[in-house]
């Protein structure tokens, strides 16, 4: 009896395998569970919705993805491109080191959500560079276009990912304290904090040579 709540995996493993729609399955999935468990669908129901109430802030995805995807549809790219174009100096690695930058002083705040990958990135900053490589290089072929975009999103990663620690109050900060308390380290937050800003401007110099190399790479513009 105990293990019949666990049919509701195989209904998910046959729903994926079918193809089916995967909010669908799950759904399914969860009343099977509930129901095997001796829930009645009243109560399974009323799961979905206090889980949905605790973690209404996923919600929120929803509401961007589509005003995101909106914009674009409108030309937010275009205009991005035309903006970068109507600069005479702006090279990839300038910009980019501007972008990495504002990720790491807002995510040392604690303002990690200001930017991202969907956000920013792909609307806004993949765009942009492309344009300021064509400036430099002139037409770019199909490896050189990808290395630019990979380099957008690989600044969006360093400055999030280093920048973050800075900001004590966050979850990485207190799995490192707690790690270390294991090993008899006794740290308090706001010192590991501290200690994760030589990390960020060795990121910062690092990242950035990077991308002043590459700078170099599309100044080079084809015979």
């Amino acid at each position: 009896m105990h293990y019949l709540p666990l049919l509701g995996i195989l209904v998910v493993v046959a729903g994926f395998a079918l193809r089916l729609n995967p909010m669908l399955v799950v759904t399914v999935s969860a009343y099977v569970t509930g129901l095997l468990a001796g829930m009645d669908p009243i109560e399974v129901t009323r799961a979905f919705g206090k889980a949905f109430n605790d973690n209404r802030i996923i919600a929120i995805v929803w509401i961007v993805l589509p005003a995101i995807g909106m914009l674009e549809r409108y030309g937010l790219q275009q205009r991005a491109r035309a903006v970068i174009l109507g600069f005479r100096n702006a090279t990839v690695g300038r910009l980019l080191l501007l972008y990495l930058v504002y990720r790491q002083i807002t995510a040392a705040i604690g303002l990690h959500s200001t930017a991202g990958h969907p956000q920013t990135v792909r609307p806004l900053v993949a765009p942009m560079a492309l344009a300021a490589a064509e400036k430099q290089h002139g037409e770019l072929d199909e490896a050189t276009a990808e290395q630019v975009k990979a380099m957008a999103a690989a600044t969006d990663n360093i400055g999030l990912f280093f920048g973050e620690d800075i900001f004590f109050a966050i979850g990485s900060i207190v799995l490192i304290q707690a790690t270390l308390a294991t090993y008899k380290i006794d740290l308090t937050p706001l010192e590991l904090a501290v200690w994760a800003i030589p990390t960020a401007l060795a990121a910062f110099l690092i990242h950035g040579a990077r991308l002043l190399l590459l700078d170099r790479k599309l100044g080079r513009k084809p015979r």
